[in-house]
């Protein structure tokens, strides 16, 4: 046991001594994780990288049928980071991808790589629409996509989104059906391109 005394302050501290190698090792690695992640330009990566890992195993999981809320109505102005008006109500009657995001959240940096695989499956059906929704400043949101060369399309809020949505934390990704429904909510980084979501959304499309 080390023994470090300051006695103008009356403090002790007792520091168990690595009783091994391995346990010297195990020390310097957390002791390194623990820095990492104070420091602000490695914090980010290492919890991108984390909530990757969990994204690996997280599947998002389907409403049960008699859970589902069902969308009141489509009543929600967007635009694009180019400046382009969007009505939600575009999207009324087909199927819909909708994630909050932001370019500083780290789960949502996370999932990113299979929300993008996922929009290039279904980019060019008609049927169904993907909507990326962000506060933040439109040249931010512009340099991050440029810089992680995404092409899914990213929308800014220009009033208040549905209350059936209830955001109150991101990453948020719902998956509605043709009829308004939510089938799919889910908070936190997942893996969003597994056959689970792709055939949801498949069984979605053929439903009427």
């Amino acid at each position: 046991m080390k023994r470090i005394t300051d006695y103008g302050n009356a403090f002790l501290i007792c520091i168990p001594m690595a009783k091994s190698k391995k346990s010297k090792i195990y020390n310097l690695i957390f002791i390194a994780v623990i820095v990492l992640l104070i420091v602000p330009q490695t914090r980010q990566p290492i919890q991108v990288l984390l909530n990757k890992g969990l994204a690996l195993i997280i599947k998002p999981s389907i409403i049960d049928t008699s859970e589902r809320i069902q969308l009141k109505n489509y009543n929600w102005q967007l635009q694009t980071v180019d400046g382009t008006d969007f009505n939600f109500s575009a999207a009324e009657g087909k199927v819909v991808v909708l994630n909050f995001w932001a370019t500083w959240c780290p789960p949502c940096i996370a999932e990113m790589p299979s929300l993008e695989t996922l929009y290039q499956d279904y980019k060019s059906n008609e049927d169904v629409i993907f909507l990326f929704v962000s506060n933040e400043d439109s040249d931010k949101l512009h340099k991050f996509m440029m810089e992680k060369d995404y092409s899914f399309p990213v929308y800014q809020p220009l009033t208040q989104y549905p209350s059936e949505f209830e955001l109150s934390s991101i990453p948020r990704t719902f998956i509605i059906d043709k009829n308004g429904a939510i089938v799919i909510d889910k908070s936190g980084a997942a893996d969003w391109h597994s056959d689970k979501v792709t055939k949801t959304i498949d069984d979605l499309l053929k439903a009427f």
